[in-house]
């Protein structure tokens, strides 16, 4: 009797299988999945050409012997390099959206990505407003707000050439190339000078911001991106200090900056004991994202 064929394994199973795996291995999460499960969704959705979301209707699917054996291998790889998955998949999700990824530049990732799509930004987004994204980066916070924001014109700057280049394959990806224009510079020297026709109504911002004591603390899989888009001097404040004290400059009458800080509350307030702040919620609470209206710069 010829023995029977081997069961191939369901989408669900082969997820299960590679979140052990990873789950073994004592891995450090937070580029774009929060555990060793949600991780290996996004591995496995790869493999089947399904974004994460959409893989979650196909879980009882099967799965070829040669998809499943790429996704252990690609685990494999995680595990031995301790790089972030999404450079080893050339790809991350930010609020459903896809975006090129590559070691030139941080993983997309941004509490500020969700007061774009939440919609909380739109009062100071008229509709054929002006925003700026100040350390663009992969240029993810600009392609959300055109997405978001259709009539918006979004400028996007940063300091770091390979970053730009990500950005714009982003942009390119988005098609939105008519609407985000990319520009090079240290901060505010990537902008002309400020005149009443040149500034903006939002200007968001995800800085470097990482002190000096946590950078040294970061796991191994941090150190696989660029030191330049992390590291924020002794208190973490070293780029935010430069950027609010032009802010005012580059702001309409009415406009805002809204800048991402992170764990680093206390040495803000240490900073900028003097300046009105609006903390925004977001879903890691209450003192990771901040709101400074224009008039209280000035």
């Amino acid at each position: 009797m010829d023995p029977e064929p081997l069961q191939s394994l369901t989408i669900n199973q082969c997820i299960n299988q590679v979140a052990q795996k990873l789950a073994a291995a004592n891995l450090h999460y937070g580029h774009g999945a929060i555990d060793a499960q949600s991780e290996a969704l996004w591995l496995v959705s790869k493999q089947i050409n399904l974004s994460p979301t959409e893989a979650l209707d196909h879980l009882e699917d099967p799965i070829t012997a040669e998809q499943e054996k790429k996704a252990v291998l690609i685990a494999d790889e995680r595990i031995s390099t301790r790089k972030p998955l999404a450079y080893i998949l050339g790809e991350a999700w930010l609020m459903g959206i896809p975006f090129f990824c590559s070691e030139q530049s941080i993983v997309p990732r941004s509490w500020i990505a969700e007061l774009i799509v939440d919609g909380s930004l739109e009062p100071w987004l008229p509709a054929d407003g002006k925003a700026l994204d100040l350390c663009t980066g992969n240029g993810s916070l600009a392609i959300l707000l055109a997405l978001s924001c259709p009539d918006i014109h979004v400028s996007a700057c940063d300091i770091s050439m390979p970053a730009l280049s990500v950005a714009a394959r982003n942009v390119d990806r988005h098609s939105l190339g008519s609407q985000v224009e990319l520009l090079e510079g240290d901060l505010w020297d990537a902008l002309p000078e400020p005149n009443e026709d040149n500034v903006f109504d939002l200007i968001i911002c995800n800085p470097p911001y990482v002190n000096a004591h946590s950078m040294n603390m970061l796991p191994v899989e941090y150190h696989a991106e660029p030191v330049l888009a992390l590291a924020g001097g002794k208190d973490g404040m070293d780029l935010i200090r430069r950027i609010i004290a032009h802010a005012p400059d580059y702001l309409s009458e009415r406009g805002a900056i809204l800048i991402e800080i992170g764990n680093e509350y206390e040495n803000f307030k240490k900073a900028f004991p003097q300046i009105p702040v609006i903390w925004m919620e977001v879903s890691a609470g209450e003192e990771q994202v901040l709101l400074i209206q224009a008039e209280d710069l000035r």
